[in-house]
């Protein structure tokens, strides 16, 4: 009878532990591609003056969202957010590149890490760029504090036999074209190498609110070969999948940290830096499916944990969008606060027809001083045109002194947010509406940046931007104590 118990104890427990491997090489494997500083400017999404084959395929054989959107317009607290599924304003992460010197920003109880999530669940986490560097981990930037365990390596070749992973991409997307002529050049190098021609100049469509200055059009065409070498990269990443034999297994999920880095693209709450590409395709996800409802950037933590079958957060603000008792949203919302030394305020609201914004500093000018986008050579070209008289009315709205304390769009008449019907008595039952809307938003949501930026935290901020930038870039030192001097100032006299 002993013999016989202990071989029944053995056999149960070889049992457990197969169907225990057997349920981890059943999960699917989630990894995200993120590049920096892009629109959705790929073919899928009707961009014309470039091919994008691999982000397309990967639309063709999954789903593309046509209304996908983040909710920041600028790096770290865009990451903050999607890192952890919430609104970047709720978890006090709202100021770009904050809590990085001895004032630190600590996560309200209870959030998590999606990577976090992961690995208690028995994943391989991982984030890296791309090609994979030994011992590097990818892009991160959050604006909190962190534990780095919560990532097991930089690179999903580092978990055990049959362990599913989950594993970001981050690479450097709008960002490969640089900021000025000779990094143009080097950027087309790399396509003719790569490619074997470049992009026409005469193919460059810009936006009506930039003028076709020789600078902005070798700027975006810049910007497109970086679409192009982005797409390549994502075709590496699926080819990686495909010789590994878990790509069918494998949920692919493409997007990027937000909008161009441009005039009136990174920083601001128009489409142009809040609009993003969304495509993703893997288990589950029927081929050739186009989504046209309002998605959040946010919603990536959510879906990939429902994914994974691991059980999303009540707390998470992300929703699982691929869920089937999915209800769609109604609107989306967006958060613009300080971005390095410029101190701003600004919130907006996404309908699928209308788009609110509310500037809580009207007072400053729409391109206030930034070091980081004023040393582009785009920027540069705007200011000189327009010193020069040459920009027309719609080119002009970028250097208003003062903004209007809210801004309402037609999106349906007007795709670009130029006429501005906050003050149009016509509209002032829509304008009460999403007025309402934003407002409930920021009271449910316990936005923080309605409070001004502690000067405790600022200048804790401020001492680490002025070292790191007399190590790295002295000239440009001047101009970033001048413009910390001028926020300051602005301060002070309430403006």
């Amino acid at each position: 009878m002993k013999n016989q118990r202990l071989i029944f104890l053995i056999v149960s427990f070889l049992l457990f532990v197969c169907v225990r491997v057997t349920a981890q090489e059943n999960k699917p494997n989630i990894v995200w591609i993120i590049p920096d500083d892009m629109s959705a400017n790929f073919s899928c999404y009707g961009e014309t003056a470039v091919e994008t084959p691999n982000v397309d395929a990967l639309a063709a054989r999954g789903v593309k969202f046509t209304n996908a959107y983040v909710t920041a317009p600028v790096c770290s607290p865009c990451r903050s957010a999607f890192i952890t599924g919430m609104y970047q304003t709720s978890i006090g992460s709202h100021h770009h590149r904050s809590g990085r010197g001895e004032e630190k920003i600590i996560l309200p109880d209870g959030v998590k890490l999606v990577p976090q999530l992961f690995q208690d669940a028995g994943y391989h986490t991982s984030v890296t760029g791309w090609p994979v560097r030994d011992g590097k981990l990818g892009k991160t930037d959050y604006n909190f504090e962190w534990d780095r365990s919560v990532y097991d390596g930089n690179d999903w070749s580092g978990r055990k036999d049959g362990q599913p992973f989950f594993a970001q991409i981050q690479t450097p997307g709008g960002k490969l074209r640089g900021k000025d002529p000779a990094d143009w050049d080097r950027i087309a190098e790399q396509a003719i190498g790569r490619f074997g021609n470049q992009t026409p100049i005469e193919a460059v469509k810009l936006p009506p609110y930039y003028p076709r200055d020789a600078a902005l059009l070798k700027d975006w065409q810049a910007y497109l070969e970086s679409v192009r070498l982005t797409d390549a990269m994502v075709g590496e990443v699926v080819d990686r999948l495909k010789r590994e034999g878990v790509l069918e297994n494998t949920l692919v999920i493409f997007m990027t940290d937000h909008g161009i880095s441009h005039a009136r693209g990174k920083q601001f709450l128009y489409d142009e830096g809040l609009h993003i590409p969304l495509v993703m395709a893997g288990p589950g996800i029927s081929a050739g499916t186009v989504r046209t409802d309002l998605v959040e950037h946010i919603d990536i933590a959510a879906l990939s944990l429902g994914a994974a079958g691991i059980p999303i957060p009540e707390s998470m603000q992300g929703r699982d969008i691929l869920s089937t008792d999915y209800t769609a949203r109604e609107a989306v919302f967006a958060a613009r606060d300080r971005c390095d030394e410029t101190v701003d305020h600004i919130r907006s609201v996404r309908t699928q027809g209308f788009k609110y914004i509310r500037n809580f500093l009207p007072q400053r000018p729409y391109l206030q001083p930034n070091r980081y986008k004023d040393d582009k050579a785009i920027l540069k070209a705007l200011r000189r045109i327009h010193a020069a008289g040459g920009l027309d009315p719609t080119q002009q709205l970028l250097f208003r002194e003062q903004r209007p304390p809210e801004e309402l769009y037609d999106l349906a008449t007007d795709p670009f947010e130029i006429n501005n019907l906050a003050a149009d008595p016509k509209y002032a039952k829509e304008l009460k509406v999403m007025r309402g809307r934003l407002e409930y938003w920021m009271e449910r949501t316990d936005d923080k940046g309605r409070d001004p930026e502690p000067k405790a935290m600022f200048e804790s901020d401020m001492a680490v931007y002025i070292t790191r930038l007399r190590k790295v870039n002295p000239p440009q030192l001047r101009i970033l104590e001048k413009n910390i001097a001028l926020m300051r100032r602005w301060a002070s006299e309430g403006k």
